[in-house]
């Protein structure tokens, strides 16, 4: 019955939510929340049973989450940047080792320790075991204030290489490989797997974007750009189940090929897929999570039990130490022990297990539970570990920074904090070629114009091939300057700035004082992105 369906999401979303609120002062994860909410419900009540009408909704929250992880976490660019370089080597080491580790305990290969798993499953499994969260390193590095260490800027940067490479081979291993046998079959699979990847990448991150923006100004229509989004997730989806990967695979590869677009398109888009996860999808996914566990797990052999919750931990951090050591990095012991946070992805993608019958209730409730381990035990453990290896810490940072440290590294600082109200600024009576040979410097494209002190404009220098060249010694800046631009305020906080500069595509604003008004000096994206790396690297 619908009504039975509905009594059961209804309740099962309102308890979750006022248990996250009960559970918030003691510092209690949200995810942990959900879920007792599930046992709560499930198991120990049991007023709910899993239904079909909760499972669709549940896949439906598992590709959106795993959308969200991609468009917030995944930072591709960051990752072929570091490809080469000693972080790569340490991020690989810190996967591949506690997979293989992991492997004696999901595989039969050592010793049979009953869990009758093929070797994909196995894999899968063991890839899970061995997942680094970017999502709950960051979250601990901005709440403690690490992030802006070069100490935090080591393990941020592993991890997101890290956490990429584990979904890529897990969402590999738990897709659809029935079909394919022999070495041919392999590598048909591999094309379509890498020709999808591709094709998805184009789309998302070339095509979609710009033709969101068209169909915006040509139809006007209400959340045009949140429907196109999300009606391109499923189809992503169902591209990906037909290439062999497994939905959530696709959902993160849409997601983190978006992660580039626009300001304007992102925002209209993530806020409603927030809210739609937050309020609806994540606490029923993970309370339907709730319903599934129960104690079955007690009746697993005791070596079975001891072995997956002792070898992962231990071949987790002894890969991520050796992979540290191995790439000569600073503070090895810091950057393993930040390593070992785990959070949402994990239970998420052992939700997808269970529903594809690969593990049974027993085993999908003692993950849980260790999963739940080390969400509550590993960020104090990464704080504690990292302000004892402040002493010792070099001051190297990677280099290129992640771009994706922006979105984390820019809490609590303002426009006053970089704002440098010395500086002097074009005068809009120069000619645009006085203006090019002595005003345009390397990665802007937006000058503030100031006349005798008074905010003039901006001129960008898309506007410049508007004015032919031998015209450029007789036109002033005052006939193509901008006038009446978007402002920024000196106590604003510098992420919702440049936030701005990316919605109105300006690389430089006048910062204005909030009530006379008066012209102090310009904040451009260059410097954010300077202030980054100089207090990463403890320049003044």
């Amino acid at each position: 019955m619908i009504e039975d369906a509905l009594l059961s999401i209804g309740l099962l979303i309102v308890v979750a939510k006022l248990v996250e609120g009960a559970l918030r002062r003691f510092r209690v994860n949200a995810i942990v929340a959900y879920t007792a909410t599930g046992i709560l419900l499930g198991p120990v009540a049991q007023i709910i049973q899993p239904t079909g009408e909760i499972q669709i909704l549940l896949g439906i929250g598992i590709f959106l989450l795993f959308f969200l992880i991609g468009l917030d976490e995944l930072d591709i660019s960051g990752f072929m940047a570091a490809v080469r370089g000693r972080y790569f080597v340490a991020a690989t080491l810190s996967i591949l080792i506690p997979i293989l580790a992991a492997m004696a305990v999901t595989s039969d290969v050592v010793h049979d320790f009953g869990l009758g798993l093929r070797l994909t499953e196995s894999i899968a499994l063991a890839g899970i075991l061995s997942l680094t969260s970017l999502g709950l390193a960051a979250k601990v590095l901005v709440d403690e204030g690490h992030l802006r260490e070069p100490i935090g800027i080591r393990i941020f940067t592993t991890a997101l290489i890290a956490e990429l490479l584990a979904l890529l081979l897990v969402g590999f291993a738990i897709g659809d490989h029935s079909e394919r046998t022999g070495w041919s079959g392999v590598l048909v699979l591999l094309a379509q797997i890498a020709g999808f990847t591709v094709v998805t990448w184009i789309l998302a991150s070339r095509v979609i974007p710009p033709a969101i923006m068209l169909l915006q100004r040509l139809l006007y229509v209400p959340q045009l750009s949140f429907g196109l989004v999300l009606g391109g997730l499923f189809l992503t989806v169902v591209g990906a189940e037909k290439m062999g990967l497994h939905g959530s695979l696709g959902a993160l590869l849409f997601g983190a090929a978006l992660s580039g677009m626009p300001h304007q398109v992102r925002r209209d888009i993530a806020p409603g897929m927030r809210s739609a996860a937050e309020g609806l999808f994540v606490p029923l996914f993970f309370a339907a999570a709730g319903l599934h566990m129960s104690l079955s797990f007690t009746e697993l052999p005791a070596l079975t039990i001891a072995a997956l919750v002792v070898v992962p931990l231990v071949g987790k951090f002894a890969g991520a130490l050796i992979g540290a050591l191995v790439a000569r990095l600073d503070t090895p012991f810091a950057l393993a022990t930040g390593l070992m946070a785990k959070g949402v992805a994990e239970v998420a993608l052992l939700l997808v297990l269970l529903e594809t019958g690969v593990i049974g209730r027993d085993l999908f409730s003692l993950l849980v539970l260790i999963m739940f381990g080390y969400i509550l035990l590993t960020p104090p453990a990464i704080n504690l570990v990292i302000r004892r290896a402040r002493a010792s810490a070099s001051r190297d940072v990677p280099d290129p920074l992640p771009p994706s440290l922006a979105r984390f590294a820019l809490t609590d600082i303002s426009v006053d904090d970089i704002l440098d109200r010395r500086r002097s600024y074009p005068d809009p009576s120069l000619s645009v070629r006085a203006f090019a040979d002595r005003w345009i410097v390397p990665h802007q494209q937006d000058y503030v114009i100031a006349d005798k002190g008074r905010l003039a404009g901006i001129v960008s220098l898309g506007m410049l091939r508007y004015v032919p060249k031998e015209s450029w010694g007789t036109t002033r800046l005052s006939r193509i300057v901008r006038r009446n631009p978007p402002v920024a305020r000196p106590e604003e906080p510098v992420e919702d700035v440049l936030q701005r500069m990316t919605e109105k595509s300006l690389s430089a604003l006048p910062v204005l004082e909030p009530e006379s008004e008066r012209f102090v000096g310009v904040i451009t994206s260059q410097e954010i992105l300077d202030l980054i790396i100089s207090e990463a690297r403890g320049e003044p």
